[in-house]
């Protein structure tokens, strides 16, 4: 959109204001409610080109809303006062809504699913028996179809603790993140890595700190080195949300319908049964011989383990399942999965240390339906 751009270049009728007075807010779409709660631009610059830029670097509502003041103030032509208003908006928004919100990752997981939820949508089976994610990480799948019976693992101990701990002490866990959010520094932030990584700290504990520590490391990452201890540096945000618990309580209530188990992707075929719904998010495989990401464990997934992950989905398959499945846009890929549907899919990358990397990339679904 050019910068010359105003919301006057519009026909009258398609104005967002024009639009709210003759149909009512809800006839809006999400960018259209942002260009009117923005109101004038800074500096004279269009209030659209402003909210562009809002939605090129959060990408939908959601994440425009869970950002941080500083963070939305990082975006050319919005500034601190400007962040306060939009923080301000969606705050009372929640209130409003007697904080009721649907329940939506609590973590921030590279890899995360939330901008592909519109284009998966169209391959989510519309019946099913249970739902099945043996490779849970931040959970955007599994929080958007909100399944009533739900069986949820991953090989991270530390990320089903936290999922356990949700479930079933959210008061508890609430309590002791308020204390780290209070304490909130540079030094606390060193200080509790050291005592997550040297198993100092109780369940709760330690489930609050993988929330903390998650939310204010460097560039929302989760990394274990080869001994399998968190070695995230601290990302210096100046006030960083660390956890909203509203949505702490509906995470709650949505797992109490969910068994959490830690194990391997394999241990699936002890719980699939015919008519299941079945997901898989594993580690993609590698683009090329540099693109490893760091591990979310202490074990690789390279080319044996996605021709065993091939095999259970096969498996899955013929008893009478479906099956879905990310993975990388790869040859290697395309061969395991030869016999069934592949459909490309448009994602992009944000965590990357070059930022000229970062940009949209094809990836593959692959389903056997």
């Amino acid at each position: 959109m050019k910068k010359s751009f105003t919301i006057h270049d519009l026909p009258k009728e398609e104005r967002p204001r024009e639009k709210m007075l003759k149909s009512g807010s809800h006839s809006l779409t999400d960018k259209e409610l942002l260009v009117t709660l923005l109101g004038r631009g800074i500096g004279g610059e269009s209030v659209m080109v402003t909210a562009q830029r809002l939605w090129g670097r959060f990408r939908n509502i959601k994440r425009i809303a869970n950002a941080s003041i500083e963070e939305l103030a990082q975006v050319k032509g919005i500034g601190p006062a400007k962040a306060t208003q939009i923080k301000a908006a969606f705050e009372l928004g929640k209130r409003l809504n007697g904080n009721h919100k649907p329940p939506e990752p609590f973590i921030k997981w590279a890899g995360g699913k939330n901008q592909m939820l519109d284009q998966y949508s169209a391959f989510f089976p519309p019946k099913y028996n249970k739902y099945i994610e043996p490779f849970i990480g931040g959970g955007a799948v599994f929080f958007h179809l909100k399944p009533s019976k739900a069986v949820l693992s991953d090989l991270n101990k530390d990320l089903m603790n936290c999922y356990a701990i949700i479930k079933n002490n959210t008061r508890k866990l609430i309590e002791v993140l308020k204390q780290y959010q209070t304490r909130h520094s540079k030094e606390f932030f060193t200080d509790l890595r050291e005592q997550y990584n040297t198993n100092l700290l109780s369940r709760i504990e330690k489930a609050a700190a993988f929330i903390y520590l998650n939310k204010t490391g460097f560039n929302g990452l989760y990394r274990v080195n080869s001994k399998g201890k968190f070695n995230v540096p601290f990302g210096d945000y100046k006030n960083p949300s660390v956890f909203d618990e509203a949505n702490l309580l509906a995470v709650s209530k949505l797992l109490k319908n969910a068994e959490l188990y830690t194990m391997t992707f394999e241990k699936v075929l002890d719980y699939a049964e015919p008519s299941d719904f079945i997901y898989f998010d594993p580690p993609y495989y590698p683009l090329n011989g540099t693109s490893k990401f760091t591990n979310y464990t202490k074990d690789n997934f390279l080319e044996k383990e996605q021709e065993s992950l091939a095999e259970v989905f096969h498996a899955l398959d013929k008893r009478g399942c479906r099956v879905m499945l990310s993975n990388s846009d790869t040859n290697f890929i395309k061969k395991l999965y030869k016999d069934y549907r592949i459909e490309p899919v448009k994602a992009n990358r944000f965590i990357n240390c070059d930022g000229a990397k970062r940009g949209a990339i094809t990836e593959l679904v692959i389903l056997n339906y």
